[in-house]
């Protein structure tokens, strides 16, 4: 499968794509998880943005598309991919379209996972992450066995500064001024699949009836 995850932060992108990889081999990729792999690989394209990254720049659109080019022409990507966290503008979206049409592909939906507000508040503001491993808690639905301990290595677990109340506030506002637009722009495209919630069982039945 080739899908493009589409959500606001807490809305489970990452939990969904674990459950798609597992379903079909699919491969899991994100902005973020790209340029650190050019970074790691040494690549002329990686070099340019650890020089970009290093001078607190902004990674141009057009170096993303470069290494994305690169990644999605990789042999672990034969079986589908799951991009989560791209596109996140329209821009980025057009040429996203441009390039699959270049390889001679074509995506098999946009995955939208439509969560409330206030559940993605509660969600993110009740979450502590392993400062060691990264290992995820929620002091509601998945709290460690000890308070403030991480059940895998011992460390300590946290709130990140990114998931108070006031910091989700911001993210969201940013993500409705600059990604919400997508879904729009997917719809248009015939591509949009939308899903309420983020029940793994009934976004598996959206992509059954879709694919």
């Amino acid at each position: 499968m080739k899908i493009i995850l589409l959500g606001p932060p807490g809305a489970g992108k990452g939990t969904i794509a674990k459950a798609l990889m597992q379903h079909d081999g699919s491969v899991q990729i994100s902005t973020g998880d790209i340029l650190r792999e050019a970074i790691a690989a040494g690549t002329e394209l990686g070099k340019q943005v650890e020089a970009v990254m290093a001078a607190g720049d902004l990674v141009t659109d057009e170096l993303i598309m470069e290494i994305m080019e690169q990644r999605l022409q990789q042999e672990d990507c034969k079986q589908g991919y799951l991009l989560d966290g791209f596109p996140r503008t329209i821009p980025q979206a057009e040429a996203l379209k441009a390039l699959l049409a270049k390889l001679g592909e074509k995506l098999d939906c946009a995955l939208e996972l439509d969560i409330p507000r206030d559940v993605i508040i509660d969600r993110l503001t009740t979450r502590r992450t392993c400062t060691n491993c990264g290992e995820i808690y929620n002091v509601k639905t998945k709290p460690p066995t000890v308070e403030g301990v991480c059940d895998v290595c011992g460390s300590q677990i946290v709130q990140r500064d990114d998931e108070t109340e006031e910091a989700i506030e911001n993210r969201l506002q940013v993500y409705n001024q600059l990604t919400a637009p997508l879904v729009a722009f997917y719809r248009d495209e015939g591509l949009l699949v939308s899903v309420p919630g983020s029940d793994i069982d009934s976004v598996m039945e959206a992509i059954r009836n879709r694919i």
